[in-house]
């Protein structure tokens, strides 16, 4: 059975360009399918401008959810690199 996580974050910075590229190049390694959500809206972290269409500004809580064999992996990497920007 595959594995899944869920962690919510407050975003330091808004989810512009540099962040969602990031999030993109650091959960990409992972085989885990991991999304991000923001009010109703979620993308897949593996489009980024998808990401960019959430919209999500700084001081929005986004939740981020990751499923597959290595997905307790992908979600800290994806909160880490989410949480970096400011």
């Amino acid at each position: 059975m595959p594995e899944s996580s869920e962690a919510t974050l407050v975003l330091p910075a808004p989810l512009h360009a540099r962040p969602a590229g990031a999030l993109v190049r650091i959960t990409a390694p992972f085989d885990a399918t991991v999304e991000i959500s923001y009010g109703e809206r979620t993308a897949n972290v593996r489009g980024l401008l998808a990401i960019l269409a959430l919209g999500a500004p700084a001081g929005s809580t986004v939740v981020v959810r990751a499923s597959g064999p290595d997905a307790a992996a992908a979600l800290r990497a994806a909160i880490e690199a989410l949480a970096s920007y400011e």
